[in-house]
């Protein structure tokens, strides 16, 4: 181990379990279920498996794929993968068999890391997948298949003197896909430079050390779940990580680990405000909570904050920032309703909507523009895609309308994408989330378009009441009143008994149009 690992890591991510090994060997770094590791443990198993897939002619150059839930096994396989030289794609779970294919293939994947409940996808794509040499399965009810066991990867022989795999810090480390609403999903390229950083200014602006107990459900495939996760292992925290998301267990893990931090997307905490569960929760071990993935209800946010006593850090960030762009630092005084302040090194500007490229003023909502150490290579075999986003002189459009006030905290109003036009007039949706957010009757809101004959396009809200209450459509329309404009204001509510939802918990507007269909 190079000198420097008793510092900080140099190159990227892969680093991050040796150089933690280094500092934190017997500190529990992750807690999942009844198990729990060191990090001499993860910095041990991640060896193996980087052994493994050398073993295989599988390392630089090459892509391994990870597809599954959250568990130690996707930890162990993402850091052995980057230990081997290869470059690892994180996986979002919810893919079908067509799209997983495309995205192998896209890829070129060398190697597919699944778990149990995930395999027979995998298996399924796989004769049409020819570059894959290896197929793992991790879990606990494996099937008869044609993949190796993940656990036994790890009882392989380990050599002595791994070699270790020259790599640059603007070199490729991952290629995330985006979710993409229209055509095939692009997979952005991210360099060791950018996760890394990304992770190390988390960090600091969050004031992470080895003291934290970060309980977390977000999942490990997406950027903001990679960053809570690895951003802890380089402070020396320890993880606890949730399978999958549910409000009563995630309170029942906060108490029981007595966890300083809870991190998640804006649903989550809805989620658990409505939650019978959070009357008798023991949350003051609690120091900070983070949201981030989507617009948040200042009312939401407040009614949270009362109830857990702790700080809401509002984040905002990007599958082509690798995670984080901005975020609040907990001593800052707090900006309810924004996503913070720009990470250390990231310039940001917010420019005109018209496309003249002016500098808009304080308070003028544009697009917000992003440069520096954090953005992408660009996406992965489309130079036309990656030319419509990243500028020649270096700035990234970000495809969302944002402001700035004259602290210099950023607050983002909504994706350019999901603004409709209804009689000429530009409405967004998440500020008409924000409204109905705040009446006492609604657990979660969501806010799609419908065509219109005389205005063009329509704004309708769909709510899920709180448990137990039947508000009716013209309560929810009386609410907005007082709050929106006129030609902002929903023109219908659909009640519903859930949302539909990524598999990082945000919610997706456009499969709204077809809960109308199905009430």
């Amino acid at each position: 181990m190079s000198e420097a690992l008793s510092f900080a890591p140099e190159v990227g991510p892969g680093e991050i379990l040796p150089f933690a090994a280094q500092r934190y060997p017997n500190k529990i770094a992750l807690i999942v279920g009844d198990r729990q590791f060191t990090y001499t443990e993860l910095d041990l198993m991640s060896r193996r498996i980087a052994a493994a897939l050398q073993r295989r002619g599988i390392g630089l150059g090459d892509i391994v794929s990870l597809y599954g839930q959250n568990s130690w096994e996707w930890i162990v396989g993402y850091h052995g993968a980057l230990r081997a030289g290869a470059a690892v794609n994180p996986v979002n779970v919810m893919l079908t068999e067509p799209e997983l294919a495309y995205v192998l293939n896209d890829c070129e994947s060398a190697a597919v890391f699944a778990g149990s409940a995930q395999t027979a996808t995998v298996a399924a794509v796989l004769a049409d997948v020819p570059s894959v040499k290896l197929f793992s399965e991790f879990g606990e009810n494996l099937r008869e298949n044609s993949a190796t066991p993940f656990h036994k990867l790890l009882l392989e022989e380990l050599q002595e003197e791994q070699a270790t795999v020259p790599r640059r810090p603007a070199d490729l480390c991952a290629i995330a896909y985006t979710s993409g609403t229209t055509g095939h999903p692009k997979g952005a390229m991210q360099s060791h430079r950018a996760i890394l950083l990304n992770c190390a200014l988390t960090a600091t602006m969050h004031g992470r050390t080895r003291d934290d107990i970060v309980v977390t459900a977000l999942p490990a495939a997406h950027v903001y779940g990679n960053v809570a996760i690895n951003s802890t292992f380089l402070a020396g925290g320890t993880v606890v990580l949730m399978e999958r998301f549910d409000a009563a267990a995630a309170l029942k893990l906060i108490a029981a680990e007595r966890a300083t931090m809870f991190e998640g997307v804006p649903a989550m905490y809805s989620m658990i405000l409505a939650d019978d569960a959070l009357a008798g929760a023991d949350l003051t071990s609690l120091r900070m909570t983070t949201v981030g993935g989507q617009t948040f209800s200042v009312d939401t946010l407040r009614k949270w904050q009362r109830r857990s006593g702790v700080p809401m850090i509002e984040l905002w960030g990007m599958t082509e920032l690798a995670g984080l762009g901005t975020t609040h630092t907990p001593y800052a005084p707090a900006v309810p309703g924004s996503i913070g302040v720009a990470l250390p090194g990231v310039d940001i500007r917010i420019v005109a909507l018209d496309g003249s490229d002016r500098e808009t003023a304080v308070g003028e909502a544009g697009e917000l523009l992003v440069r520096g150490p954090l953005v992408m290579l660009g996406y992965f075999g489309n130079d036309a895609a990656t030319a419509e986003v990243v500028r020649a002189d270096g700035w990234m459009r970000t495809g969302d309308v944002a402001y700035v006030d004259d602290t210099g905290h950023y607050f983002v109003v909504d994706r350019i994408k999901d603004m409709i036009v209804t009689a000429g007039y530009n409405v967004y949706p998440a500020e008409i989330e924000r409204v109905i957010a705040s009446h006492p009757d609604v657990a979660m809101v969501a806010v799609g378009r419908r065509p219109d004959d005389v205005r063009g396009e329509i704004a309708v809200a769909y709510v899920v009441p709180n448990s137990g209450a039947r508000p009716s459509e013209s309560d929810i329309l009386d609410h907005c009143r007082d709050g929106l404009a006129a030609y902002k204001r929903p023109r219908a509510v659909v009640f519903v008994d859930q949302l539909p939802t990524t598999a990082s918990g945000k919610i997706m507007r456009r499969k709204l149009g077809e809960l109308a269909e199905k009430n």
